[in-house]
């Protein structure tokens, strides 16, 4: 978190506004734990900085998405449909730290 103090408020604003985004787009309550963080990637061929958002549904179930953008840059439209909810789930010893 003191790292996106830094960014300033336009960065903060862009957090809230994508996991509220998050929140409409696959029907999740305020009860839904929603994460949106910027990383930097330094594997060759990936952007610089990108957004991961991960959440948990009410059954514990844990889904994730990367959107190679800024979280800044990111739209609704950027955000996978309400049908891929789906196969955004992590399965069981899947590594997910590749994608």
């Amino acid at each position: 978190m003191l790292g996106s103090a830094r960014k300033g408020e336009v960065h903060l604003r862009a957090l809230d506004r994508v996991t509220e985004q998050t929140r409409t787009r696959f029907g999740l309550g305020q009860e839904t734990v929603v994460l949106v963080s910027e990383i930097a990637c330094s594997l060759p061929g990936c952007p610089p900085l990108e957004t991961v958002v991960v959440f948990w549904t009410v059954a514990g179930v844990r889904h994730r998405f990367k959107i190679f953008k800024t979280v800044v840059e990111i739209t609704a439209e950027d955000l996978p449909y309400a049908w891929q909810m789906r196969s955004l789930a992590a399965a069981e010893g899947f590594d997910l730290d590749c994608c």
